[in-house]
């Protein structure tokens, strides 16, 4: 039986990863809760994890798997609920004893080199290789592909150097999504879009890097970010 904060945070949590991608920050989590402090979001993601409804992963305090959701969220047997950050390579620890995987079908997308997650780099427009992701991460309609990260902006929002993140083709966004940008033809970077009358500004979602704003004709969207790939 989980509090009503503890069903809060869940539920926030998963509405995020369904979203983005990836999991909220501590300081998202602590605004939408309305809580004073992260220490309060620190004991109930425990809550939540000694009660086996979500798991953090190794390494990243913050990158937060759900395991499961409670009937009230729409889990329980055959809610067919499947985690939205997967991960390879990790020594699995024991599952809990109501646990039950879910197998999804894997599709193969191209990896079209790398992504900055800091100052733009150079557009990349060739396969290097291959990843294989669930059919579930996708979404109905659009083609998909996949970047690797390079640089660490966008930690904040659990987007490490080195993670493979999945993206959707779209040439239009909503303020606050993440996306793939083209600048000025030739630079792509991945940031939150943000239209500003004529300009557009591409923030970091990390305090060390300042938001970039550019005339609305010199940024091409590419892409939004609908899923994330972390390997250890």
């Amino acid at each position: 039986m989980l509090t009503k904060k503890q069903l809060e945070l869940l539920e926030f949590i998963h509405t995020r990863l369904q979203r983005d991608g990836v999991p909220p920050s501590f300081d998202e989590m602590k605004d939408a809760l309305d809580l004073r402090s992260k220490s309060g979001i620190h004991r109930l993601i425990t809550a939540l994890e000694e009660r086996g409804f979500i798991r953090r992963l190794a390494h990243r305090a913050r990158a937060i798997e759900i395991l499961r959701l409670p009937e009230a969220l729409g889990g329980g047997t055959g809610g067919g609920f499947t985690p939205r950050v997967i991960d390879g390579d990790r020594p699995t620890g024991p599952r809990p004893a109501n646990f039950e995987p879910v197998s999804v079908d894997a599709i193969d997308l191209p990896v079209m080199g790398r992504i900055a997650a800091g100052v733009p780099i150079e557009a990349i427009s060739q396969v290097s290789h291959r990843v294989a992701v669930p059919g579930s991460m996708l979404s109905a309609s659009g083609e998909h592909y996949a970047l690797e990260v390079k640089g660490d902006s966008m930690i904040e929002a659990g987007i490490n150097d080195g993670d493979v993140v999945v993206i959707r083709e779209t040439s239009t966004a909503d303020n606050g999504d993440i996306v793939v940008a083209l600048v000025e033809d030739h630079e792509a970077t991945l940031k939150r879009f943000f239209r500003r009358g004529n300009a557009i500004a591409l923030e970091a979602a990390n305090p060390a890097y300042e938001t970039r704003v550019y005339p609305d004709e010199k940024v091409k969207v590419q892409g939004r970010l609908v899923g994330l790939i972390r390997t250890y």
